[in-house]
């Protein structure tokens, strides 16, 4: 149906008995028609009409009104999802920069200056376990944290110059030199400065959010090396075994982690494995004296 252009509230009946309307009315006007009846026949049929246009004006209104508030509906939904959507990624952004920050929004204590100095190790050893990488002891033994301490002027992102084992120049990283120059592998750590860096290293898997699982995992290793029959003969040699054991399991489980296998628990002592590794030790050492 056409829309009604103009409301037909506001229209005012016309005056039939104008000469204007002579020839309008001579059409009624008969034998049983007078001419003022022709007059208010025209006129009813007017109001007639008029009545007819308001109504279907009303419903015209009422359908626009209706239409703008399906529309206001349909904009304020939307307008809604944006604002949740809005939130969602403000949110998101939030828990992203807690995540890649933690420390800057861990709570203050209540507490002062505390009398022992906390143990930091380097950025550099943080950021491996933040992405639960393979780390060496070294890094949290007395050696790694001084070192930690007293190479902090240069930040570990740094790129500098420096003289590749082929004698080239390249730009690296400030920590990979650190690294290649200074860190002991776990293999050839006293004994000691292995004891020595297992709790540390535990409380820092703790405060970099490894699962529970895996923290048990670990302490439950390290222990059952510390305490294995082994580690009471005085023979070097088997001091070695255990930490050569303790380095190749720790760096197998981080590769095996990663694959499609997935990690498996490295906290038992595998007997089979450590006498292989003894005998291998026993042999390299051999080996090595004999080249001596």
């Amino acid at each position: 149906m056409p829309r009604i252009r103009y409301d037909p509230n506001l229209s005012i009946c016309p005056d039939y008995a104008l000469e204007d309307f002579a020839n309008t009315r001579a059409q009624l006007v008969n034998d049983n028609t007078t001419e003022e009846q022709a007059v208010q026949l025209l006129r009813n049929i007017w109001q007639a009409n008029n009545a007819t246009d308001k109504r279907l004006w009303q419903q015209q209104v009422e359908d626009d009104r209706e239409e703008r508030d399906h529309l206001q509906r349909m904009e304020d939904d939307e307008q809604e999802r944006l604002n949740q959507e809005h939130a969602r990624e403000e949110e998101d952004a939030r828990k992203e920069e807690r995540k890649k920050n933690k420390h800057k929004y861990v709570p203050l204590l209540n507490s002062g200056i505390p009398n022992d100095p906390s143990i930091t190790p380097c950025a550099y050893a943080l950021r491996k376990l933040d992405k639960g990488e393979y780390l060496e002891l070294w890094y949290f033994t007395n050696d790694g944290l001084d070192e930690a301490s007293t190479k902090k002027t240069v930040d570990d992102n740094a790129m500098i110059l420096t003289t590749l084992a082929d004698g080239e120049t390249a730009w690296v990283t400030s920590a990979s030199t650190r690294n290649a120059c200074s860190v002991v592998n776990d293999e050839d750590l006293p004994f000691e400065e292995f004891c020595q860096a297992c709790p540390r290293f535990l409380l820092a898997l703790e405060e970099a959010d490894w699962p529970q699982d895996r923290l048990r995992m670990m302490a439950l290793f390290w222990r059952n090396l510390q305490v294995h029959k082994l580690r009471s003969v005085r023979d070097p040699l088997v001091q070695k075994t255990l930490l050569v054991y303790q380095a190749e399991q720790r760096r197998c489980w981080h590769v095996v982690a990663k694959s499609s296998a997935g990690p498996y628990d490295i906290s038992a002592v595998n007997e089979k494995v450590m006498e292989e590794t003894r005998a291998r030790v026993n042999w390299d050492n051999r080996i090595k004296k004999d080249n001596a």
